[in-house]
């Protein structure tokens, strides 16, 4: 059976540059100076699907887009297609660009495909 050999760095008392050294009779004391702070990552810019009214596309189909595609309830489903009829346009969800960027071109495809005009768009968040 091989012995297990760890790679030098695994066992490595080199100190790095921001520690502090000193020498105590026969030995070295190395003290590891605290890790610097962790930079905070900011989380991506989000951008809200929106949903834009036609006088043409069927109400149950906008409900249903909703529900199978945005995963709404059917009480969210139904209360952001009242936002679209009434107000012209409603935000189906907020997402960071590359799923945004998805679920529009998914929604406008299959829109396309049952042959409705309904569009979907996508807008930055502030």
């Amino acid at each position: 059976m091989s012995e297990l050999n760890p790679p030098d760095w695994f066992n490595s008392t080199k100190p790095d540059d921001h520690d502090e050294r000193r020498e105590t009779g026969d030995s070295m004391v190395i003290e590891r100076s605290p890790l610097k702070k962790r930079q905070k990552l900011a989380l991506p810019p989000k951008y809200a699907v929106v949903m834009l009214n036609d006088d043409f596309t069927p109400m149950d189909f906008v409900v249903m887009l909703l529900i199978k595609l945005f995963q709404k309830s059917q009480d969210e489903a139904e209360a952001i297609m009242t936002e679209v009829h009434k107000n012209g346009k409603g935000v189906a969800g907020l997402y960071t660009r590359d799923i945004a960027e998805a679920r529009v071109h998914q929604a406008n495809t299959i829109a396309q495909a049952n042959e409705h005009p309904f569009k979907c768009e996508m807008e930055p968040v502030h």
